[in-house]
């Protein structure tokens, strides 16, 4: 299992199929972007700033909604992760 360091967070991408208004399910290939929701894995400790540890407000299982583009993806065994500095996440759906 991945154990992130400092303010990074370990995602896993939700992955939606694509549907059109009469209910087609779209294959990967025409679907336009891929989906900017992940499922929180694991979280980092915190950002060090000015010697004060600034911990992250999210919690293992939270769904959140992440800027697109940004992180690294990973692969650990047969998954593929999301590995996110926290100031990428953007709102945590509820």
């Amino acid at each position: 299992m991945l154990r992130p360091l400092h303010d990074y967070v370990v995602l896993e991408k939700i992955k939606e199929e694509e549907k059109t208004q009469s209910g087609i399910i779209l294959s990967t290939k025409e679907a336009k972007d891929e989906p900017s929701h992940g499922t929180v894995i694991a979280v980092g400790p915190g950002k060090n700033e000015d010697g004060v540890l600034v911990k992250i407000d999210l919690k293992k299982g939270q769904t959140v909604i992440y800027k697109k583009y940004s992180g690294t993806e990973v692969k650990e065994g047969k998954k593929e992760y999301l590995l996110i500095k926290a100031e990428d996440i953007l709102a945590v759906v509820e």
